[in-house]
């Protein structure tokens, strides 16, 4: 599978597999079916509650952590120093490893002060307990912030599919060497209907999640789609094994109606 170069040095695989909603026995079970398919980038967050279920998927999956790409991510209340700290140690614990490989901040917080989050983050970097560090949910405003403090951030995990197409901030973060992993690449199955992604579909005889995925990928997007079905884990695998000519890579960039589907009421957007 092809991997991105990172600000960090490190790379990453461009298709992970996401968890959330995954806990429990089905979690374990999908995590494991995944990593047998081929799945070497698993995403998870503190807040998934489902740590554990990729501890023992791993565990018994057979494939060596080393061989792995794991990335967590630290609850909004839980960005001071200490709990940063802290919650860093928790994951750690809860995953059964000595280090993650991405480690983010999971949706900003004004409550709590930016530069030190950002500092404490960097020093879990230094002592070697992530590999790489970065951020979900940013606006610009926030990683020009974030840049302005010398902070090296490798991603941005936002929301991003064909009906929010956020180029603006693509833009900004490829500019700036950071860059762009995609949940809910997929709409929740809305951005599947669209007439466009329809007619590609049956114009390269691919299924339409597979055309969305391969778009992201083409915009040098990592896409964490999540899915508990086999049938849909290897055919969103199989979006790596073919390309969409640049022109129909254009056709679905005009595809945006900034169709935001996650929206809490305590982040700012499109600042």
């Amino acid at each position: 599978m092809r991997e991105i170069k990172l600000k960090s040095g490190h790379s990453i695989p461009v298709l992970g597999f996401g968890t959330t909603e995954l806990v429990g026995d089905v979690g374990v079970e999908a995590i494991k079916t995944a990593i047998s398919m081929g799945y070497r980038h698993i995403d998870t967050a503190t807040m998934y509650g489902n740590h554990e279920a990729i501890a023992q998927a791993i565990a018994e999956s057979g494939v060596d952590r080393s061989e792995l790409y794991i990335t967590s991510k630290i609850p909004p209340q839980d960005l001071s120093k200490s709990g940063v700290t802290s919650q860093t140690e928790e994951i750690l614990t809860e995953l059964d490893t000595d280090y993650l490989d991405m480690l983010l901040i999971h949706w900003p917080n004004s409550d709590f002060d930016l530069g030190e989050t950002l500092e404490t983050l960097t020093e879990m970097k230094q002592q070697g307990k992530a590999k790489s560090i970065g951020v979900s949910n940013f606006s610009i405003r926030l990683l020009k912030q974030a840049l302005d403090m010398g902070i090296e951030i490798s991603t941005n995990q936002v929301e991003y599919h064909p009906s929010l197409n956020q180029q603006e901030l693509l833009n900004f973060c490829q500019e700036n060497g950071i860059t762009i992993t995609a949940y809910a690449p997929l709409a929740r199955g809305q951005d599947l209907k669209i007439k466009e992604v329809v007619e590609l579909a049956d114009k390269y005889q691919k299924p339409a999640n597979q055309v969305v995925l391969n778009w992201l990928m083409a915009k040098d997007i990592i896409a964490i789609p999540r899915s508990d079905k086999e049938e849909h884990m290897k055919s969103n695998l199989e979006s790596t094994t073919w390309e969409l000519d640049p022109e129909d890579v254009k056709l679905l960039d005009g595809l945006n109606t900034d169709n935001r589907l996650i929206r809490p009421d305590f982040v700012e957007f499109n600042q």
